[in-house]
């Protein structure tokens, strides 16, 4: 190591401040040299500039006789790693690690094996007395022992050149010895010892001292120790294979879950909103699917092959009343259509039902013996009215459940029993199953009559209310549609009628429902950004609150981009963790609306659950990304003097 003209100024406020004025120093390999000097002489500073922790603002720093300033931000952080090894004065440990976790930080970053580094580890930990406290977290470990710690981390890359700050000066003065010992036959095995220290008494052990004050070399001059030895130490450290990036992957993954579960409670807030907006994204869609295909599926039950014809020339037209010109025939000869499977005349009314002490109002329905076809019910008990009971004007009637439920007891046969509609007696013939409907209330009572019973015993019209006709399987809708109008048009001579089919509803409703759902995702992905935003917050913070750490992880040797992976890691992990709780959540939500018998149902959509795995991948992502970079940023020297 050679230094020619070095200088290092720092500002300060206006004016500028000179630590180091134009040092001169070469230290060959092998040699133990103490650097020692007051507070404040630039002792500290002179060796982060010799271990590549800090650089200088002019003058030249050679290793190996390359230039430092000529290296990149990877190529100083590969010096880091396997050249030099740091012994700081406050140990600079991990607290989350194990004293052997600790020791195997620099084999990580250069990519050596997983079972090689820990058996290294743990070999030079027992070599220095530490091989029952290698799982002990250093919270657990004495002042010595935590050096030691620190000083086999320094060696597990090889440590050609170990720097050591100040390395007794929190240990009391038989840990000081032993620590000085040690390095003194570290020396001894080759490896440069360059020692910064204020303490004469520890200058002593080296067999050279360089004397600073003011950031001016004033003596170099050799000691009375015995002379070093001049062969390098052998380094450790590898190039990566494929292997050692896997192995790497896994450990940083390793270390952002050992972060997280380090502050579970900081976690646990950061990706609170990841949870609501991930919940609310899967809830929302699945509500909005199972509300769809409650509605379709009530429109499936009559077919989406179904045409309503009416009169009028729209819903709400007030002349509908007035046009009467839908009347049975009509009906005859759409019957007689290629096209067509069945049809039904249809008219409707509310009248009183009276059965012996009952009296309710129900709707009564006049319709033809293809109705039960064209709408899909099937019968309970009994059967249906046929065509010779229409033509006939029979009194008979088929009714509903909840017809049943009302007027008979659960025991009590219905079938050939008398019932009132208005002053009109009809004969039940037979009862319907249960059908759902997403027309009308689900409580009414609903009573079918031959539409010719309605017309001229009941209602006392000549005219129909609607036509409904029910178009064969496999006959296209648009082309039907067109024939129907066509043939009514005829008929009437003139367009007094419009006409509704399944199959339009059935799209309006799809259409309908996509676009309630989209605009309620879209307030749940606002919030799934605001629950982002969240998440950069928190781990801002997290790297204000880490900066020590990561100071220790850069002068280990992490590079930029290992620092930032590791940040980046975490802050997915936090937004995966969320979406993955948020589905639970979103599960929960479902499970809770079963159980207190609500009619709506929740669909879960495999897909949502991918889009919100994939959310919250990017979220963090693109809101980690900040964190991690200037995670990646910060100076190794002032990362390790803010801790």
């Amino acid at each position: 190591m050679q230094v020619e003209n070095l200088r290092k100024e720092y500002p300060s406020g206006e004016d500028t401040v000179c630590v180091l004025k134009d040092v001169n120093l070469s230290i060959e390999a092998g040699e133990m040299v103490a650097i020692v000097g007051a507070s404040g002489s630039g002792k500290s500073t002179l060796m982060n500039i010799l271990g590549c922790l800090d650089q200088p603002s002019s003058g030249s720093y050679r290793i190996s006789g390359r230039d430092i300033s000529e290296l990149d931000a990877d190529d100083l952080a590969r010096l880091r790693r396997e050249h030099f090894g740091f012994i700081f004065q406050r140990y600079h440990l991990l607290s989350s690690l194990t004293a052997l976790g600790n020791v195997e930080i620099p084999a990580i970053y250069a990519g050596m094996n997983q079972s090689v580094r820990r058996e290294r580890a743990s070999r030079i930990l027992a070599r220095l007395g530490l091989d029952d406290r290698i799982h002990h977290r250093p919270g657990q470990l004495s002042g010595g022992q935590q050096q030691r710690v620190s000083i086999s981390r320094a060696l597990m890359n090889g440590g050609q050149v170990i720097l050591a700050d100040e390395p007794t000066g929190a240990l009391d003065s038989h840990s000081g010895r032993e620590t000085m010992e040690l390095l003194n036959e570290l020396n001894a095995e080759g490896h440069t010892i360059v020692v910064v220290t204020h303490d004469m008494d520890v200058a002593a052990y080296a067999g050279r001292i360089i004397e600073i004050r003011d950031g001016e070399i004033i003596s170099d001059r050799a000691s009375g120790s015995k002379s070093q030895s001049r062969t390098g130490a052998k380094t450790f450290a590898s190039e990566k294979t494929k292997g050692a990036w896997l192995d790497q992957g896994r450990e940083l993954l390793r270390m952002a879950v050992s972060a997280m579960t380090a502050h579970k409670l900081r976690t646990f807030l950061t990706m609170l909103g990841i949870i609501i907006g991930i919940a609310s994204v899967v809830s929302v869609v699945a509500l909005g699917q199972g509300s769809q295909q409650r509605v379709l599926k009530d429109i499936s039950a009559i077919g989406t092959n179904v045409i309503d014809i009416f009169p009028g020339n729209g819903f709400g037209d007030r002349r509908s009343d007035n046009i009467h010109s839908l009347v049975s025939a009509d009906a005859d000869a759409l019957a007689r259509q290629s096209y067509v499977d069945s049809v039904t005349p249809k008219l409707s009314t509310t009248v009183e039902l009276r059965y012996r002490n009952i009296d309710v109002f129900a709707s009564v329905n006049g319709v033809g013996d293809q109705y039960f076809r064209v709408y899909g019910y099937e019968m309970a008990e009994g059967r249906s009215f046929d065509t010779d009971m229409v033509r006939r004007i029979r009194q008979v009637a088929v009714i509903d459940q909840n017809t049943r439920k009302r007027l008979f007891s659960d025991a009590e046969e219905v079938l050939g029993k008398v019932i009132i509609l208005g002053s009109v007696p009809c004969r039940i013939i037979g009862v319907t199953k249960k059908k759902s409907s997403m027309f009308g209330n689900s409580e009414t009572l609903n009573i079918w009559v031959p539409y010719t019973t309605a017309m001229h015993r009941i209602v006392g019209q000549t005219y129909l209310g609607s036509i409904t006709v029910r178009v064969n399987d496999g006959a296209p809708m648009q082309a039907a549609e067109k024939g129907v109008q066509k043939l009514l048009e005829r008929r009437h001579k003139l367009k007094d009628f419009f006409i509704m089919n399944t199959d339009t509803i059935r799209k309006t409703i799809e259409s309908t429902t996509k676009t309630m759902t989209l605009l309620i995702s879209a307030i749940a992905i606002i919030s799934l950004i605001v629950g982002g935003i969240g998440v950069m917050n928190i781990m801002l913070v997290s790297v204000t609150e880490r900066t020590g750490e990561i100071g220790v992880r850069m002068a280990v040797g992490a590079r930029c981009s290992d620092i930032m992976s590791q940040f980046l890691i975490e802050a997915v992990l936090v937004c995966l963790l969320g979406g993955a709780l948020g589905i639970l959540l979103a599960f929960a939500v479902g499970e809770i609306i079963a159980r207190t018998g609500s009619s709506y149902t929740m669909v879960y959509s495999a897909s949502s659950m991918v889009l919100a795995f994939l959310c919250s991948t990017l979220i963090g992502v693109v809101f980690g990304y900040l964190p991690a970079r200037n995670a990646a940023r910060l100076n190794p020297v002032d990362a390790l003097v803010r801790e």
